[in-house]
């Protein structure tokens, strides 16, 4: 049978091949080292350690090297969350594992642009408003267009626009100045955030407004806008709004319509997003839908104002139908679906 050619060139190793090849020279005294591997890699390295053949010298004395390298810079070689779990419970109490392993976790996401996407709009902007605009515009500019839309709106007018001017007239941003803010955000905005409660309180209040009949809504949300405006305007965003009645099932789309006069719904479709007129019309004979259109058609423009009220007006109904028990409303903090 014919010798495998002796392995001279670290390039055409892949990433199992130079995990075999260290593991191999640090020899049967590190076999600790298998034990933080799971049985797919322990699998995969083992496979290609049977398969390696003759390495060269300066093959072995590179990738030692290159592996002392990574571990006194990043870190990074074979490092994983479930591993540095592992490692972690082999002589920590579970509970304190637990609770670092969520911190350094955080908000889903490889990358810290990718965890502040999964932040609650509120939440982030709360804490950015203290941060300079220069700031706020390069976090800004580094997460996705929608999240970063939500997260403006959010912000206090003048502020917000000051960060978008910033926005607009901003260079190239270096390296270095990128890495210092998202070590900052990382230290004082994702740990503390890790350390606190999952929900917003704002959210949590929404979700409490969303139960309160129409007077008591009016009137706590009057008595705290005297109060503190900023809190109440965050608490009626996150409230179940006219776009949410897109979560009702069928059945409780009919029981809407039903409730709801004609001509305020031609007003509050108006405004609507295509997927939620596509859904009432949907929920609608055929003759009906099509006399809907024309008749929104025939409106021509409307005013904003009126548009705004009639969707309020149609999401009190969806309320006081909940109210009735006709049908369950879900806040738009929610991942469950009306019910009819």
């Amino acid at each position: 049978m014919a010798m495998k050619a002796s392995i001279n060139d670290v390039s055409k190793l892949a990433g199992p091949e130079k995990a075999a090849i260290v593991l191999l020279s640090l020899g049967e005294d590190h076999t600790r080292i298998w034990e933080a591997l799971d049985d797919e890699e322990i699998k995969e390295v083992s496979q290609a350690m049977a398969g390696l053949g003759t390495v060269s010298a300066t093959v072995v004395e590179e990738l030692l090297v290159e592996f002392v390298s990574g571990m006194s810079s990043t870190g990074a070689i074979m490092g994983s969350y479930e591993q540095t779990q592992r490692l972690l419970q082999s002589f920590m109490p579970p509970e304190k594992v637990d609770a670092l392993m969520e911190e350094i976790r955080g908000p889903a996401g490889r990358t810290m642009w990718d965890k502040l996407g999964n932040v609650n709009e509120a939440v982030l902007a709360n804490y950015l408003k203290n941060e300079y605009p220069q700031t706020v515009a390069v976090v800004l500019s580094k997460v996705k267009s929608d999240h970063a839309a939500r997260v403006l709106a959010s912000l206090p007018e003048d502020f917000a626009l000051e960060c978008v001017t910033r926005m607009l007239r901003m260079e190239p941003v270096q390296r270095e100045i990128l890495d210092k803010i998202e070590q900052t955000l990382r230290n004082e905005f994702m740990s503390n955030l890790a350390r606190t409660s999952k929900r917003d309180s704002h959210e949590m209040m929404a979700e409490i407004f969303n139960n309160f009949d129409r007077q008591t809504e009016a009137r706590f949300i009057a008595a705290l806008e005297e109060r503190n405006r900023e809190a109440a305007e965050r608490i009626r965003a996150l409230m179940f709004v006219f776009e949410d009645l897109s979560k009702l099932d069928p059945g409780g789309v009919q029981t809407l319509l039903r409730a709801t006069s004609k001509e305020q719904l031609a007003l509050a479709l108006k405004g609507a997003s295509d997927k939620l007129r596509e859904m009432f019309f949907s929920n609608m004979s055929e003759r009906a839908a099509k006399i809907m259109r024309e008749d929104m058609e025939s409106m021509g423009p409307v005013r904003l104002k009126d548009v705004d009220q009639a969707q309020v007006a149609m999401v009190q109904v969806a309320k006081d139908l909940a109210a009735k028990g006709e049908i369950m409303l879900a806040g738009s903090g929610s991942d469950d679906e009306l019910i009819y």
